[in-house]
């Protein structure tokens, strides 16, 4: 027997019309917002979508589509995990970058779109350079890595980090999308790996250990803390590209907000030029760049 979505169901949808005159009001949305969920019907709409293999469009398209028993349990099971803010894309097991869809789960950092535009300046700073070599400092997931990779395919990637885990992630999403790049295992504050490389590039963990409260409970709770957790790794970075980089290599770091200015005057005064802050989609200044002379 298929339960119909738009039937009383404790969790599923009261209704799945999305148009405007019948707006989606699904326990599971409510759940999410008693939850404190930041976007609770775009998450209920997506995990929804995710157990039926659809789209949220699709649905709005479709509004007889049925769930089965085990769908309809698969999909309570996820309303759960994310009505315990265990982040969306860990629940949906894969997140979209830029051209990618990564997979996602415990091991990594979700990735996020501030990190595009990280991904952004290096392709910007890359153009008219040849077979580039390009150093990954916290590959996580691979995102960055992969996306460099597979937009400026005859760039040498390599992805670095301290955990086996992200590694194994990374390697997972490497067979995922075809893509090749190198991956290595190595502590952030052990040295960067002989260069010259074109461009370092990173987003290190920032949070001071006194931040970790403060954070909302998707962080906070279930990113991997290595990845989170790490005051001083953004001058430990900085420092050793110095010794990596090529002439006229570039550092591309994310920062933290508020943190632009005070990362800029620290490539400054370690000797980088050229030193550029880049603003995200949301405006707040995230990406700071300086060139080794």
């Amino acid at each position: 027997m298929r339960v119909p979505v738009c039937g009383a169901l404790s969790i599923v949808l009261a209704q799945v019309s999305l148009d405007r005159d019948r707006c989606l009001t699904p326990s599971a949305s409510r759940k999410l917002e008693v939850a404190r969920c930041d976007t609770p019907r775009v998450d209920a709409e997506l995990l929804l979508a995710h157990v039926l293999a659809s789209t949220r469009s699709e649905l709005r398209a479709d509004g007889r589509r049925q769930l089965s028993p085990s769908e309809l349990a698969d999909f309570e099971r996820m309303v759960e995990r994310r009505e315990a803010r265990e982040p969306l894309a860990y629940v949906l097991g894969e997140w979209g970058f830029r051209r990618l869809v990564l997979k996602t789960d415990a091991r990594a950092l979700v990735p996020r779109p501030e990190t595009e535009v990280v991904v952004e300046r290096c392709l910007t700073l890359l153009a008219g350079r040849d077979e580039p070599r390009i150093l990954d400092v916290g590959t996580g997931s691979g995102a960055i890595a992969l996306a460099l990779a597979q937009e400026k395919s005859d760039a040498h990637v390599t992805g670095l980090d301290a955990s086996s885990d992200a590694l194994a992630l990374a390697k997972e999403n490497v067979e995922r999308t075809g893509i090749r790049i190198e991956l290595l295992q190595r502590d952030l504050f052990s040295g960067l790996p002989d260069g010259p490389w074109d461009v370092v590039v990173s987003n290190p963990p920032y949070v001071r250990p006194d931040e970790i409260d403060a954070l909302p409970p998707e962080v906070g709770m279930w990113e991997p803390r290595l990845a989170v957790v790490g005051e001083g790794a953004t001058a430990t970075v900085a420092r050793g590209a110095l010794q990596v980089l090529r002439s006229r290599g570039v550092l591309v770091l994310e920062v933290a907000d508020g943190e632009a200015a005070r990362v800029a005057g620290l490539l400054r005064e370690l000797g980088y030029g050229e030193v550029r802050i880049t603003r995200d989609l949301a405006g707040r200044d995230r990406v700071v760049e300086g060139v080794r002379a």
